[in-house]
């Protein structure tokens, strides 16, 4: 995970830095506005990556043709029978999305960092994010996009190599750069996304700072995008290892309390989820990451760990290649986080507004909801309404309304006391018993009776 800060707060993909200490509120009413301006594109100020801040490189890994597990969890050979994306417009908004032969489609759509189109990506991870979502099938490669032919443009706002021009000579030369990127770019980008009419719109970045959140204008942004344009917003939950602090969301003394009265930690853009989808991660097992960050914004969940993707090969721009990893200082990590399952949900959307034109951006996310493998409250602060079914999304009937994100909480029932069971039914035994009881009887009453007879008769008994 990376840094990304501004001179408000800290944002990091897939989660953000810091933790607050006091009780969370439901995000404030949106005033449109507080809409962020329209172009022109660029950051708001000159930026520089310092040169002890190399790019990342990846780690080869997933080539061939046996599939993804996460891909086989989600059944996509079946899903791809009713669609595949075509003709939807995704927006990965990220720290851009490196040109790659599996992205032939991609479209650089701006960039908040620095001064490209949006095609340049130095941490590697929203190419991996992209990956994800719309991969071309590639014979003989088991790995590919939930969405394949499903069509990429790219938003650059946020880089862990970057900082504010001027800011290395402010610092020891060793010092790591600061990142760059924050709501208000966050904010920016989704109304350029929204502008450049994406159907669905990827955020794989939240921000969870110590103090107030100063997100009203990304507020606006998200309910422009959602409702006036019509996109389906897809966000990250937030991992907990940068978020760090508590979120109990759920108090096992008063389970069906209101989960917003439990949250100590608020989590953006994930918090705006009357507008966003957010998306917690599961392991292979199917259970809730340890890493994902509950909250009462959580809708689904998605495969989030050791996730397969596409790389950022610098030196062979035409490669093909797969990565499992990411190194960075010499350190590596697996490709996991709500940041990785998040593309899987944008992915589902994808395919969901391809079969279904006429559903509107909330529709979707409510198919999406209801269609999900549910937990057994119904609704759980890590899972959300379950772990997304594509094949379910794109072929099942849907209820008009959904429960609210509420969990069942604990419950107890008085079960009936059984009744006693009824006695045996002794009267074939009775019978046999008294019957073979009057034959002895009359058998020696027989036997007695013969003594006079034979005394009579003169019989002599030897």
């Amino acid at each position: 995970m990376f840094r990304l800060v501004s001179a408000v707060l800290a944002v990091a993909c897939g989660v953000a830095l810091g933790a607050g200490g006091a009780a969370a509120d439901r995000p404030p009413p949106v005033v449109p506005g507080l809409m962020p301006p329209g172009p022109p594109m660029g950051p708001p100020e000159d930026t520089e990556q310092p040169a002890n801040a190399p790019c990342v490189s990846t780690v080869p890994g997933g080539d061939g043709p046996a599939v993804p597990a996460a891909q086989r969890a989600l059944n996509l050979d079946r899903a791809w029978q009713f669609s595949r994306g075509a003709g939807q417009l995704v927006a990965v908004i990220d720290t851009g999305v490196a040109r790659h032969p599996r992205l032939p489609g991609l479209i650089g759509g701006g960039d908040f960092v620095s001064r490209s189109d949006g095609t340049e990506d130095c941490d590697g991870h929203g190419t991996a994010v992209a990956g994800v979502i719309a991969a071309a099938v590639v014979p003989g490669q088991g790995f590919a996009g939930v969405a394949p032919e499903a069509t990429i443009v790219s938003i650059r706002q946020s880089s862990e190599f970057f900082q504010a021009k001027g800011r290395s000579q402010q610092k020891n030369p060793e010092d790591l750069p600061d990142g760059y990127g924050n709501t208000h770019t966050m904010a920016w980008a989704i109304r350029r996304a929204a502008d450049m009419g994406a159907t669905v719109i990827n955020v794989s970045e939240t921000t969870c700072p110590s103090g107030p959140l100063h997100d009203e204008d990304l507020g606006a942004a998200l309910q422009y995008a959602a409702v006036e344009k019509n996109a389906v917003v897809v966000v990250a939950a937030g991992n907990n290892d940068v978020c760090r602090g508590t979120n109990p969301v759920q108090d096992p003394v008063d389970p069906a309390a209101d989960p917003w009265s439990k949250v100590t930690m608020n989590v953006s853009p994930a918090r705006y989820d009357q507008y966003a989808l957010s998306v917690g991660s599961v392991d292979g097992n199917g259970q809730p990451s340890k890493f994902t960050v509950p909250g009462p914004w959580v809708g689904v969940a998605a495969p989030g760990e050791n996730i397969t993707s596409l790389d950022v090969n610098f030196a062979d721009p035409n490669s093909r290649g797969t990565t499992g990893g990411f190194v960075k200082r010499g350190q590596q990590s697996a490709v996991s986080g709500t940041s990785f399952a998040t593309p899987y949900v944008a992915g589902v959307a994808a395919l969901v507004r391809a079969r279904f034109p006429q559903l509107s951006a909330l529709e979707v996310i409510q198919r999406i909801e209801a269609t999900a493998h549910a937990p057994a409250e119904g609704w759980d602060p890590y899972l959300g309404y379950g772990t997304v079914d594509p094949v379910q999304a794109l072929t099942a009937e849907v209820p008009n309304t959904l429960p609210a994100k509420r969990s069942g909480g604990a419950q107890s029932w008085q079960l009936p006391v059984p009744s006693a069971p009824p006695g045996a039914d002794d009267t074939a035994r009775n019978v046999a018993l008294i019957g073979t009881g009057v034959i002895a009887v009359l058998l020696v009453l027989g036997y007695l009776a013969s003594f006079p007879l034979r005394r009579r008769f003169g019989v002599r008994e030897d």
